[in-house]
């Protein structure tokens, strides 16, 4: 059970204690991209994000790691944001995450990621040793494959609850 409990529970990504991240050695921030920076059928990047990333660049390194298949969506909010992405990075697999270490040369200890989901970026960010911090979903409209994700994400919470080990809505550092 323990791959799948965040570091650190937030609301969302304003909330995050980035100081604190800092001050604990992250040099890179990896942020998902459905349902952390945009909801689903977005491709259009809100100035308080931008603005909010930008701000978090003087700081660290910013890169979207994304299952999303759709190269051209991300391509446009990257490059909106002026940061590097990863697409179709098969989360919780570590192929998207071992790819930014080995291009970027960070290691895990220094690398963190921000993302909405249990299945994919909290279990793939715990299992190859990177900071994870769980978000709320910014809409309850999902992608298809997602919503699979989310019937097996519910399951775990549940049993996380009845552990004791995690429970959904009481956010933590």
């Amino acid at each position: 059970m323990q791959k799948y409990i965040p570091k650190m529970y937030k609301k969302n990504i304003f909330d995050v204690n980035y100081e604190k991240l800092k001050k604990n050695g992250i040099k890179c921030i990896l942020f998902d991209l459905d349902n952390t920076l945009l909801t689903v059928n977005s491709n259009k990047i809100d100035k308080k994000i931008g603005n909010f990333i930008n701000k978090l660049k003087k700081d660290f390194s910013i890169y979207v790691i994304s299952n999303n298949s759709n190269k051209k969506r991300l391509e446009i909010v990257t490059n909106t944001l002026d940061i590097p992405y990863i697409y179709f990075a098969l989360k919780p697999l570590s192929f998207g995450f071992k790819k930014i270490i080995k291009k970027y040369g960070y290691k895990p200890n220094e690398m963190c990621i921000i993302g909405d989901q249990i299945i994919t970026d909290v279990l793939g960010g715990n299992r190859i040793g990177i900071f994870t911090i769980l978000i709320e979903p910014l809409e309850s409209k999902e992608l298809k494959i997602t919503s699979i994700n989310r019937f097996l994400e519910r399951k775990i919470i549940q049993k996380m609850e009845n552990l004791g080990k995690f429970k959904k809505g009481v956010f933590y550092e």
